[in-house]
């Protein structure tokens, strides 16, 4: 799939978004459960960043902790800061907070029918949306250039989602999402829920709204085809912690984490029209009870001893970072420990 997206604009180094080492808990008859350990990313203005992994490895958990918009009572964010613009939003009361939802940050979720009040028509949706924000201008006039601008009718305006196509129902979920005219918009996996037609239509818009308007990205989702289409900078996370983050085109080219290795051998091994082959076995651990040391060390090819009892260090490698035992920080950037080897066989995976 190939993105039209034209000229791209400039990305600031000024972040719009920074989450600093931040720790989200669940409450369970079992103990807390952390889902999000020690995260930190950051997006720049006008850029557009990934956010990948694995069902289960953190990643939606991260942007409902960055809105504290919880899917369950029992969540919390006990630790870390998450900077919208400079202004940390885990100091806000909830009141201050509705006021940054929607009005500074945009969020496009998986299933739009679940957002999407059934009883009210979608214009109405939308201009609540904007009166509760004290939107300046002339409201219907902006819901129009909204739905135009999303490649509907202003006529839809007046339509309930349930006579609406799914496609045309996360195009409505977008023109809510970009209604204020936030610098920052979270998309969480905003095409699984479509078919394959409509998932290309829907990122061709968001490639658009993004480089046209300027607006930083977090694209949650699990394909790395997505990531490499879309987005400017990738985090990978595992088991609830970022392994390993890098621009785009480094990571694809050379990937340091053996788990980032094993999932773009599979995308490798698909494109190829080749038997696809489980590159990563196993599954992600239960975080009531994770794994000692790195997470990832019950299915790495390529554990040591120290992998199994201490946590890895998180070294600069190339012009990304990797939290990995393979990479020792006190032999100079990026070095693998003695033993390992940074040779790649031509599809970009670990040599063995």
């Amino acid at each position: 799939m190939e993105l039209d997206r034209g000229p791209a604009p400039a990305a600031s180094t000024e972040p719009v978004l920074e989450v600093v080492d931040l720790v989200t808990e669940i409450r369970s008859v079992r103990g807390p459960i952390r889902p999000v350990n020690r995260v930190s990313l950051r997006v720049g203005r006008g850029q557009a960043v990934g956010l990948v992994g694995e069902s289960g490895s953190g990643k939606s958990m991260t942007a409902f902790s960055i809105m504290r918009l919880f899917p369950t009572p029992a969540a919390r964010v006990v630790e870390g800061r998450v900077l919208l613009q400079g202004r940390d939003l885990t100091e806000l009361p909830e009141s201050e907070l509705r006021r940054v939802r929607g009005n500074h940050v945009g969020m496009v979720f998986q299933d739009p029918s679940a957002y999407l009040n059934p009883v009210i028509t979608v214009g109405a949706q939308i201009a609540e949306q904007l009166l509760a924000h004290n939107w300046p201008g002339d409201v219907e006039q902006r819901i129009a250039e909204l739905l135009t601008q999303v490649g509907l009718r202003p006529e839809v305006a007046k339509r309930y989602p349930h006579e609406l196509s799914g496609g045309m129902r996360q195009r409505v979920s977008i023109a809510s999402a970009i209604a204020c005219d936030p610098p920052l918009v979270l998309a969480d996996e905003p095409t699984t829920a479509l078919d394959v037609t409509v998932q290309a239509q829907i990122l061709e818009l968001l490639a658009q709204l993004q480089r046209k308007q300027g607006m930083g990205l977090l694209l949650i989702t699990h394909d790395f085809g997505i990531v490499a289409e879309l987005c400017d900078y990738v985090y990978i996370m595992y088991a609830g912690e970022v392994i390993e983050e890098g621009p785009v085109d480094d990571v694809f080219e050379q990937p340091r984490h053996p788990y980032t290795q094993g999932l773009l051998q599979g995308v490798l091994s698909v494109t190829r029209r080749d038997r696809v082959r489980v590159t990563v076995p196993g599954s992600v651990p239960d975080l009531a009870n994770p794994p000692s040391g790195c997470r990832f060390h019950p299915r790495c090819p390529r554990a040591m001893p120290q992998c199994r009892t201490a946590p890895p260090p998180r070294v600069t490698a190339g012009n990304g970072r990797t939290a990995c035992w393979l990479y020792e920080s006190d032999q100079g950037i990026g070095q693998q420990r003695p033993g390992g080897s940074h040779d790649r066989t031509n599809d970009g995976s670990a040599a063995s």
